[in-house]
């Protein structure tokens, strides 16, 4: 008995100062590795940790890294990076603000409207706040627009590239939500696992994510039109008139790119993987256009993997196989012959990159962010180990089964505490320290895994929005001192983070605004 009481009090322990000692802000992966070992070592000493548990860190870390869908991550950020820099955003802001411009409210409207489709195409939330803040503020305060209502504006839409997919935060989240999934199903005895993909959480983000663009621009419309002052409306000849090719150019290569990566996604056609390095390509040769020199090469690259993409859909173009027929043949033949093309123009458009300077740059931001994910994913490895050898796993079922309320009592306090969490922790942080802590014994009670990685999803946006700590509010702190002060900002944000709270009570009540769409097309 002395011994269950040592690994309750040493996991509880953990758990505590790992919240405290991230307050101090040293790097997360080495406080969860520190944090493993000394309370390992403890538990060790005490006789309530079997150190032959130890054994099997290299094996999950392996399977870990050799994941397929991880591998998404890197690419995903690289499209996202890649797309920053090619100017896509300043085009859209532009186009947007002057269609938009003459609404009262209409440059905030406008704002979440390039926010919801850099969301949708780049995903990566510091390159959106940080391009909005420097292009759209200004314009805004210009304009007469309030400073707290401009600056809330931008930091909300620059968010939502956590929940509207594709985007990182659901890849973690799927690997994370799969295997407590399957960790649940196993405690309870069935042993003919059910799965949950990332291409099933991407579905199911979809209309939440809209849901809450909607309701950005309802709080817009409704606050500009009781407060004019707040949100004036420009003039037409002052705003200028935005004309249909201008409109194309800005709106076309983000919707193209979208419908290729989420349409093949959701179509079933691609794999997240293989969609993310769709998009990777797609994104080199958007960045490659926007590069001095003639377009047409690129442009047929472009064209032609349009090409691979229907031929693929439309023949059997498996190789190997002994007599294929004819028609499968003249496109085998056609396909590798577009497969050049895109090649060359692929390679063209890294080069014009890479001589302007900013192929480097994406490359090493996103060697910077991949390594960052990865080593508090093994960190964290390494942390639940340590932590469920200790029986913490049993003390969470214990804790959370004693809350009043049943099942919603459960995921009323867990959710409370990732909202809490989210003050002061990173959404990576939080998806990889708590999520397997709580997730199986949630999932046990019977709640829906897509529907609490949604759930999920929503809270852990907030962790970007909530100050003092958010990270939204600090990207848009270093660029905007000049015309804003920090608690203009925090002010700003009060209102929205109501909204995201409200969103998250709209997926609570009406579950199936994250299942429904998952169940149609899987």
């Amino acid at each position: 008995m002395s011994g269950h009481w040592i690994g309750q009090v040493l996991d509880l322990l953990m758990f505590a100062s790992l919240c405290l000692l991230i307050l101090t802000g040293i790097p997360v992966v080495f406080l969860l590795t520190g944090c493993a070992i000394v309370f390992g070592a403890l538990g060790i000493a005490f006789g309530v940790f079997d150190i032959f548990l130890l054994g099997a860190l290299a094996q999950r870390i392996f399977g870990t890294m050799t994941g397929e869908t991880l591998v998404a991550i890197p690419l995903f950020v690289f499209m996202g990076i890649m797309l920053e820099r090619s100017k896509i955003a300043e085009e859209l802001l532009e186009a947007m603000g002057r269609l938009f411009g003459p609404v009262r409210g209409g440059l905030a409207i406008s704002v979440s409207v390039v926010g919801a489709l850099l969301a949708a195409s780049t995903g990566i939330v510091g390159a959106t706040v940080v391009t909005m803040g420097l292009m759209a503020l200004p314009a805004m305060l210009r304009r007469g627009y309030d400073k707290r209502f401009a600056c809330g504006s931008i930091c909300a839409a620059g968010t939502l590239g956590q929940i509207i997919p594709p985007s990182t935060v659901m890849v973690i989240l799927g690997e994370v939500i799969a295997a407590a999934y399957q960790q649940a199903q196993l405690a309870q005895g069935r042993f003919s696992v059910e799965t949950v993909s990332v291409g099933q959480l991407f579905a199911a983000s979809m209309i939440p994510g809209l849901v809450l663009v909607g309701l950005y621009i309802l709080y817009q419309l409704v606050f500009a039109f009781l407060r004019p002052d707040v949100a004036p409306a420009i003039q037409r000849e002052e705003a200028g008139r935005v004309s249909a090719g201008e409109l194309a150019r800005a709106l076309v290569p983000p919707i193209v790119l979208i419908v290729a990566v989420l349409g093949s996604i959701l179509g079933g056609v691609a794999t997240p993987t293989e969609a993310a390095a769709v998009g990777a390509v797609g994104a080199t040769l958007l960045a490659g256009l926007r590069q001095p020199g003639n377009p047409a090469p690129i442009l047929l690259g472009g064209l032609a993997a349009v090409g691979l993409a229907l031929l693929g859909a439309s023949f059997d173009m498996r190789l190997g196989r002994e007599a294929p027929p004819l028609a499968d043949r003249l496109a085998i033949w056609a396909g590798a012959a577009l497969a050049v093309v895109m090649a060359a123009g692929v390679l063209l458009a890294l080069w014009r990159c890479f001589r302007a300077g900013v192929l480097t740059a994406v490359m090493h931001s996103t060697m910077t962010i991949t390594a960052m994910i990865f080593a508090t994913l093994i960190g964290a490895t390494l942390f639940s180990l340590v932590f469920r050898g200790l029986g913490g796993e049993e003390t969470v079922k214990t804790l959370l089964e004693a809350i009043p309320g049943g099942q919603t009592g459960a995921l009323l306090a867990v959710m409370a505490v990732i909202f809490l969490m989210g003050f002061f922790l990173d959404f990576v942080e939080i998806t990889i320290i708590v999520i397997p802590i709580v997730g199986p014994v949630l999932l046990m009670m019977g709640i829906d895994p897509i529907w609490l990685a949604v759930l999920i999803a929503l809270n852990l946006q907030t962790s970007f929005l909530t100050p003092p700590f958010g990270f939204s509010l600090f990207y848009l702190g270093g660029v905007a001192q000049r015309w804003v002060n920090t608690a203009d900002i925090y002010r700003g944000v009060v209102p929205f983070v109501a909204l995201q709270l409200a969103a998250i009570g709209l997926v609570m009540i009406f579950p199936g605004l994250a299942t429904w769409l998952p169940r149609q097309l899987f």
